[in-house]
């Protein structure tokens, strides 16, 4: 039997529902990158660096490395030390300076170049989750700012780099010093998962996709609402016609 009209109508309103919470969360989510909770620092202090990293892969696919490339010469972070990351090792490498660094009276000839993350089997990370990796560094230097390129393995063999200008597709992220820092829309819309909890509190931002899957879920329970309202009411047709 064919449903009544108004019913239809309502089955209808909820699947375009549907489809639009599906149409705003899909490119939301495709849109976070790897960013940094704090990009600012002054020059000749120790700060702490902490990457919020997304898994963006469409195939499924796990985030098992990741290898941050540290700025050498006039950018150099003489000191780097990390955050353990439970599950995960990470690995200071330590390389020779091609040229090396004079500190007051201290000759710098080799520094930590680059820090590798590597999950322990079942520590990875699918999509929809967020990993939070955390160093230590300084002093900062005295520049205008320091681009941290930061390379993203999957389970896959998939190896995604993120070093690409700030209007890239993967950006680096960049540690502001001198000069005026870049207002990172995206950074933002990074997913609410997280398989990995810092040690220190991260700064609270808001979450666009949280607001949006939340607004939507109301409208949706509100169109639920009616189709209730309308299956009881094309169950008793007569009701409102009785006469006592």
């Amino acid at each position: 039997m064919t449903p009544p009209r108004g019913r239809r109508v309502a089955v209808g309103t909820l699947a375009l529902g549907a489809a639009t919470l599906l149409a705003i969360a899909a490119p939301l989510s495709a849109a976070a990158h790897v960013s940094l909770e704090q990009n600012t620092a002054r020059p000749g202090t120790f700060t702490t660096l902490t990457f919020r990293v997304p898994n963006e892969s469409a195939d499924g696919a796990s985030t098992t490395k990741l290898t941050l490339t540290l700025p050498t010469g006039k950018s150099l972070l003489s000191s780097v030390s990390f955050v353990p990351v439970p599950g995960w090792t990470a690995d200071l490498v330590t390389s020779k300076l091609a040229t090396p660094i004079t500190n007051g009276d201290d000759t710098i000839t080799e520094a930590v170049t680059q820090v590798v993350w590597t999950a322990d089997p079942g520590s990875e990370y699918g999509p929809g989750s967020l990993g939070i990796f955390t160093l230590f560094v300084g002093p900062v230097p005295d520049v205008g700012q320091l681009k941290l390129p930061v390379d993203q393995g999957y389970g896959d063999g998939t190896v995604v780099s993120w070093s690409g200008s700030t209007s890239a597709d993967h950006p680096a992220p960049v540690l502001y010093v001198d000069d005026e820092p870049v207002v990172d829309h995206d950074a933002d819309s990074a997913p609410a998962a997280s398989v990995t909890a810092p040690t220190t509190e991260p700064t609270q931002q808001p979450d666009a996709l949280a607001r949006v899957l939340g607004g939507t879920g109301l409208l949706l329970g509100a169109v639920a609402l009616v189709i209730a309202l309308v299956g009881r009411s094309a169950k008793n047709p007569h009701a409102a016609k009785r006469v006592g």
